[in-house]
């Protein structure tokens, strides 16, 4: 287990990384309460959160954002396992440091997050969903910064800022979202089903059938649920695996190709340089 703790203004940014060979669980509690927002990277780590006598779980959470209130009788603890590691960046502050925030977040903190401004239990959950593709980007950017030194920490600082953005705009629109809580699961589930089979995944038609969901609802509502068509999520899951085989140096270029369903290695470096402004060739070890 990594864990890295910076101070940027007002926020405490705390960055979780860990891998394991056989399953793994680690635990840790806040000094102080404060509200924060978890935002999740690759491995479907599983999540429980203790307090009170009462637990919450949480699992699938592969570009999950979660939103949240917890002083320090709440214990946070990660199951991870060999199919399940971890990337987690949590950026919290304390209720009485909201009005220090810069650029009006306070503000922003209160309006949208009331229920953890104004907390009624030891742990309050707030809103969750699954981040949009711009917002899987910064976090990828995060967990695989090309830079050093002061430029790194200028850089971190920048995406930090782009992902609060980004997180308060999902917010604001969560309440034109129409999608009844039954169709939400048949969306996870074709998630799921796309993301265990990257290499040879189903058609529109295959996948509709599976989760029993027509075409058109599929395509409309899996779109507005995670913020991307079917297909170019598919894509971006290929491309992050990819990432992460090549710099963990489990696969050379074209076989990490190969391993995600890409046939044409021009094809592959081309889409990869898109969607990370640098091609596998470049990747840093």
């Amino acid at each position: 287990m990594t864990r890295d703790i910076i101070h940027i203004n007002d926020f405490t940014i705390l960055v979780e990384v860990a891998s394991a060979d056989k399953p793994t669980t680690d635990a840790c509690c806040f000094e102080e309460p404060l509200i924060g927002v978890a935002f999740y990277g690759s491995g479907n780590v599983d999540l429980s959160v203790k307090y009170n006598g009462k637990e919450q779980l949480y699992s699938n959470t592969k570009g999950l954002t979660l939103a949240f209130y917890a002083d320090e009788k709440v214990e946070f603890a990660h199951t991870v396992s060999p199919s399940k590691p971890l990337q987690c960046i949590v950026v919290a502050t304390s209720i009485k440091n909201l009005d220090n925030l810069p650029n009006a977040e306070g503000e922003i903190f209160s309006s949208l997050l009331h229920q953890l401004v104004h907390p009624k239990d030891h742990y309050v959950e707030g809103p969750r969903f699954f981040m949009t593709p711009e917002m899987e980007n910064i976090i990828q950017s995060l967990f695989n910064i090309q830079y050093e030194g002061k430029t790194k920490m200028m850089f971190f600082r920048s995406q930090i800022t782009a992902l609060l953005s980004h997180f308060f705009g999902q917010l604001s629109q969560q309440d034109n979202q129409s999608i009844n809580e039954s169709e939400r699961e048949k969306l996870y589930l074709a998630k799921e089903i796309l993301f265990k089979n990257l290499n040879n995944p189903p058609s529109l038609s295959e996948l509709s059938k599976e989760i029993g969901l027509n075409t058109f609802k599929l395509k409309k509502n899996f779109k507005e649920l995670f913020g991307t068509p079917v297909f170019k999520y598919l894509q971006n899951e290929r491309l992050t695996i990819a990432h992460q085989m090549i710099r963990n140096e489990e696969a050379t270029v074209q076989e990490a190709a190969w391993h995600v369903g890409y046939d044409s290695l021009s094809s592959f470096s081309n889409a990869f340089a898109k969607k990370f402004g640098y091609r596998p060739s470049q990747i840093k070890k």
